[in-house]
C-alpha cells in the first residue's frame, strides 16, 4: 500500500492541523494495528519533539511504525543513521532552527521531512 498519498491528505493545509507524528501514525495505522483514531491519540504529544523540541515526531513515528512491522533494531538504527545523515540531527529543536535560517516555513519544512520519511518507510515495508 502507498502510505505516502494517505499521509499527504492528513497534511493538506485547508484540513485539521495534525501534527508530524500523528500524520505518519495515521496514515500507517493499517501497520500498527490500530484505528485511524487511536494513532491520533496516540500520536498528539509527539508532535514538536514531544511538545519541548526533543526529538522529532517524525522520528519518534516512525521508529514506532518499524517496530509494529517487525524490523530489528539493527534496522531501526539504520534509519536512525540515515536520518541524522541527511539532516545532522533528530532534535526537533535543531531540524526547526536550521530550517528557519534558511527560510524555510515551518510547515514545509516538517511536510518534507513526513513525507521522505513516509516514503522511506513504503519502501522498507515493500520490499519485505
Amino acid at each position: 500500500m502507498d502510505h505516502l498519498h494517505h499521509v499527504k491528505a492528513l497534511r493538506k493545509d485547508d484540513g485539521p492541523c495534525f501534527n508530524c507524528a500523528q500524520a505518519l501514525m495515521m496514515g500507517f495505522c493499517d501497520v500498527l494495528g490500530i484505528s485511524e483514531d487511536k494513532a491520533r491519540q496516540l500520536g498528539a504529544y509527539y508532535g514538536g519533539g514531544m511538545i519541548h523540541g526533543s526529538v522529532c515526531g517524525t522520528v519518534s513515528a516512525a521508529l514506532m511504525i518499524l517496530s509494529a512491522a517487525g524490523f530489528s533494531q539493527t534496522e531501526a538504527a539504520r534509519f536512525l543513521s540515515d536520518f541524522r545523515k541527511r539532516h545532522g540531527s533528530t532534535q526537533c529543536v535543531d531540524l526547526l532552527t536550521r530550517s528557519a535560517k534558511q527560510g524555510i516555513p515551518k510547515k514545509t519544512h516538517c511536510d518534507g521531512l513526513i513525507f521522505e520519511v513516509a516514503e522511506y518507510l513504503d519502501a522498507l515495508l515493500k520490499n519485505r
